[in-house]
């Protein structure tokens, strides 16, 4: 999930140079008054989108994979423990009947 992260966060620094370099040499609009910096990152942000969609496809993938991997050991932990808990609860019920 990190390298996933840090590969997302590469394709959007490297469409904020690209966006920067065309707003100021002229080939982007500015934007209106002082909202350039702003304007730059928002622009920024959605072209990355798209495209770390398409490229980081097979990451992304991989990372879920690992996610739903992570997901199902807590539930069979939790479901160990539940179990655990109720063969306890029943054993205590035994004694006092």
């Amino acid at each position: 999930m990190l390298r996933y992260t840090l590969m997302r966060l590469g394709v959007f620094v490297a469409c904020l140079v690209v966006v920067w370099g065309l707003v100021y040499s002229g080939v982007a609009p500015r934007g209106l008054g002082e909202s350039n910096g702003m304007w730059v990152v928002l622009l920024a942000l959605v072209i990355s989108a798209p495209i770390s969609f398409v490229v980081l496809r097979k990451e992304r993938d991989r990372a879920s994979v690992g996610i739903v991997n992570r997901v199902d050991k807590m539930k069979a932990n939790l479901d160990a423990n539940r179990t655990q808990e109720d063969d306890a609860d029943d054993a205590a019920r035994a004694q006092t009947s």
